[in-house]
């Protein structure tokens, strides 16, 4: 089996294991995450979530459009800051997604992850076709050692509905409905690259932020109070997300202008933490318009950040 990060910290170590892609990682998935890691200490068992990269809606539908909550690597890092032992990714392709249930079974959750305890949820189908379920689950721990733990359809339909409440505030620009189903401020990670300087030029100097993975979910474009955490300084500011049409911007552009900043971060790694929206972004009839707005919203940010302490 190909696993990008193989399991290997502790050889042979046993496990309790969950699968699924945990996209965001929200308060939903918080609750089985913890039962998870409850078990694992309970039953001196390693805590480990089993995903897949890409997502299998990406290799299975030609044209699929998925846009995700987190990237590969911010999903491990919240992960791991809840106390998890292991992420393990199993890389997706029509070739795993042919494998019968039985052989998924023993090859990765027996011989590869050494799992002695599954939690999975009512409705989990597996295998090629997706043509098992948790009852043919059960019968295969029976055969291979492992305990079978259902997750409730209530705890299911509430991962579900959080997932798609999360993805719909975000696109529509609702920051505070995102941020309550997460249980922590959506953030995007990405590099700061030179942009065109338009924003010194009126007093406003922004950080471009180039988001490497493509599918990574985008906010609505518009303006927003944000959270910068650049080599674990804290920074605040205002980010523009859109095409900026004052000058005939043609590609959307990720800019943030961090309030009395003025340090070279190019090429440096940022973390971006959406807090508010301030609002749409406009097209003004004059650079002046738009740099008089700018000092209106850094007015307006500057009051939410000091009435939120």
């Amino acid at each position: 089996m190909e696993f990008l990060k193989p399991y290997s910290s502790q050889n042979n170590s046993s496990s309790v294991v969950t699968i699924g892609t945990f996209d965001g990682v929200h308060i939903g998935h918080q609750k089985i995450i913890g039962r998870l890691i409850k078990v694992g200490k309970e039953k001196e068992l390693k805590s480990v979530v089993l995903t897949f990269f890409p997502h299998p809606r990406m290799v299975l539908q030609k044209h699929s459009n998925l846009k995700l909550l987190n990237t590969i690597e911010e999903r491990e890092a919240i992960l791991s800051s809840l106390g998890l032992d292991q992420m393990v990714i199993k890389t997706f392709t029509k070739e795993f997604a042919n494998l019968s249930a039985h052989d998924f079974v023993k090859t990765v959750l027996v011989d590869a992850l050494h799992a002695k305890h599954i939690i999975i949820g009512y409705d989990h189908q597996f295998g090629k076709d997706r043509s098992a379920n948790i009852d043919d689950l059960k019968a295969f721990g029976k055969e291979f050692g492992f305990e079978v733990e259902e997750i409730s359809a209530q705890d299911v339909k509430d991962v579900s509905v959080s997932s798609t409440k999360i993805r719909t505030a975000l696109q529509e620009g609702d920051i505070i409905t995102a941020n309550a189903y997460l249980g922590y401020p959506y953030f995007l990670t990405g590099k700061v690259i030179k942009g065109k300087g338009l924003g010194k030029q009126i007093g406003f100097p922004t950080a471009n932020i180039h988001i490497e993975e493509d599918y990574k979910l985008i906010p609505k474009d518009g303006v927003y109070l944000v959270k910068g955490i650049l080599k674990e300084k804290t920074l605040f500011g205002m980010m523009n997300i859109g095409h900026n049409p004052t000058v005939g911007g043609i590609h959307q552009s990720i800019e943030v202008h961090f309030f009395d900043f003025e340090t070279n971060i190019y090429n440096e790694s940022i973390r971006i933490e959406f807090l508010e929206r301030l609002r749409d972004e406009h097209k003004f009839a004059s650079l002046e318009l738009l740099q008089e707005q700018l000092k209106k919203d850094k007015v307006n940010a500057e009051k939410l950040l000091n009435a939120n302490g």
